[in-house]
């Protein structure tokens, strides 16, 4: 069995090997080139400097779309190639991706011929890979499908189809997917420098494990900045002053209770007062909605929310709920920056930065990836490798993942089960929740979560933190701050048995995970 065992796998380190390709950054374009390079037959080596889907890749909106609002700026080769990759991962990953009708409400009467052209276009650009065939329904069925949304004004509707996914659930299982195919993957490792041999050219990384403070020198053939919004940190290493390549921008969500839509839809409002669209969207039984679209120039591993996008995402909601939502009624306000390439003029309206994926090759070799989304990752990754191979000099060899199912893909899942997230590991949890009697119990009063998927993220999914556990193996910080902070000492006393910490370090874990889940709170 391979082994999920993080000091192990360290220990396993030879300084004297030099890697085929050595990749910097754990989100989602991190791990699916880790994934591709590996599963070419590739010596792959993956360095994060925090948890793997820390980031923005687990602060998503919880879609896997082609991008409505790219086929409207008339962006059809980015829809199309993100309508294929849909089609992929839910062939590769159906244990966590879902079709997910979305329903427009028209409030003109134009809107239901208007959307209705627009999105069978859509539906065509997805060919065999087609989600559902996009129709005009009535006041009354829109109503009955979206409860809690405006009557008032209200002609009817329009549905379309598209993905929904648990992001950070599917990083642990590509993280996995990487360690079955062969590569090392490692969280809380740092790389803090590169080193250049002849020529100038790089030939390595300086990597701090953050958790013994030893330093590592690892030599590679091909180094990928796969960073996100920390790109330029990576670029600035390797030639100081160097112009950005990245505009970071924000967007927010929302967390409420579902009573405000209790519906098995999403709804999409395809232009708010900034043009951005709006989602409201049903996920592990809450509503999430949003998202907005800020630009900032400065980046943060743990962005956080400003007031003035709160009012934004509450403000546009309630136009179109019957129940408008107040700061009292949010459970959780999550944050996430995306990389997006930085233009070449000065403009600063992030709808005209590109949301395509670009490649940059460095004098030094340094090849660095950015821009792109989660629904492309696994083409991100791919064009990244085949770069790889051509700049390194690597023995060519084929992608392998348009047809490579990701750990824990099984079919039939279950959605009002929520051990779905699991897959085909489900049984293998339950079997250790009935281990022992206290493992079977919940881990807050309030959520099905279990006892026993703490002591499961610790076996073999890597986690090393309460927040790693409480925010990306079971979403509870996503969902509900409150109930969060409560299952923290829990959550630490599991943790620290499972792994023979002392009492200082789960005080230490309760003390640092209570200051930052303050900041997904509004109340």
């Amino acid at each position: 069995m391979i082994t999920t065992d993080r000091g192990e796998i360290v220990r396993s380190l030879d300084p004297d090997k030099t890697w085929d390709i050595i990749i910097t950054g754990g989100g989602a374009t991190g791990l699916g080139i880790a994934l591709d390079a590996a599963s070419r037959g590739y010596q792959t080596l993956l360095l994060e400097q925090a948890d793997f889907a820390k980031g923005t890749s687990s602060r998503s909106t919880k879609l896997v779309h082609g991008g409505v609002r790219y086929l409207a700026q008339g962006n059809i080769s980015l829809v199309r190639e993100a309508l294929r990759e849909r089609g992929l991962l839910l062939k590769n990953a159906p244990h966590l991706v879902k079709n997910l009708p979305f329903i427009i409400p028209n409030y003109r009467w134009w809107e239901g011929m208007y959307y209705s052209v627009g999105l069978a276009f859509y539906d065509l650009l997805a060919g065999k890979l087609s989600f559902g065939k996009t129709r005009h329904i009535s006041k009354k069925e829109t109503l009955e499908r979206l409860p809690g949304i405006e009557p008032k004004g209200l002609y009817g509707g329009v549905v379309y189809y598209d993905g929904q996914f648990d992001d950070s659930r599917l990083a642990i299982n590509l993280a996995q997917t990487c360690l079955e195919q062969g590569a090392v993957v490692l969280n809380y490792f740092k790389v803090t420098g590169l080193e250049k041999g002849g020529h100038m050219k790089l030939s390595g990384v300086v990597a701090n494990d953050l958790e013994t403070g030893k330093i590592y020198h690892l030599k590679a053939k091909a180094i990928i900045n796969a960073t996100g919004v920390f790109v330029d940190d990576l670029l600035q290493m390797d030639s100081p002053g160097k112009k950005p390549l990245v505009r970071p921008s924000q967007g927010v969500h929302l967390v409420l209770n579902r009573s405000f839509m209790p519906s098995a839809d999403a709804l999409m409002i395809p232009k708010t007062d900034d043009g951005r669209v709006l989602f409201a969207v049903p996920w592990h039984d809450k509503l999430v909605i949003g998202t907005t679209d800020t630009p900032l120039d400065e980046h943060s591993i743990e962005p956080v929310a400003r007031e003035q996008e709160i009012d934004f995402i509450l403000a546009n909601t309630a136009r179109y709920l019957e129940r408008p939502p107040e700061r009292k009624d949010v459970l959780s306000v999550f944050a996430g920056l995306r990389p997006l390439a930085a233009p070449q003029d000065e403009s600063s309206k992030t709808k005209e930065i590109s949301r395509g994926h670009r490649i940059v090759v460095s004098a030094s070799g340094l090849i660095t990836m950015t821009g792109g989304k989660w629904t492309t990752y696994r083409k991100m990754a791919e064009d990244t490798v085949d770069k790889a191979m051509e700049i390194a000099g690597l023995k060519p060899a084929l992608c392998r993942t348009k047809e490579l199912p990701i750990h824990g893909s099984r079919q039939g899942t279950d959605w009002n089960d929520h051990l779905y997230v699991y897959g085909s590991d489900r049984k293998s949890l339950l079997a250790l929740a009935n281990e022992n009697k206290v493992w079977g119990e919940k881990l807050h009063p309030r959520y099905e979560y279990l006892q026993a998927e703490v002591i499961w993220a610790v076996r073999h999914e890597m986690a090393r933190t309460v927040e790693d556990v409480l925010a990306r193996r079971v979403r509870l910080l996503f969902l509900d701050a409150d109930a969060a902070i409560e299952a923290a000492p829990l959550t630490a006393r599991l943790m620290a048995a499972e792994s023979g910490r002392d009492s200082q370090w789960q005080e230490s874990q309760v003390a640092s995970f209570k200051k930052l889940a303050q900041a997904y709170l509004l109340h």
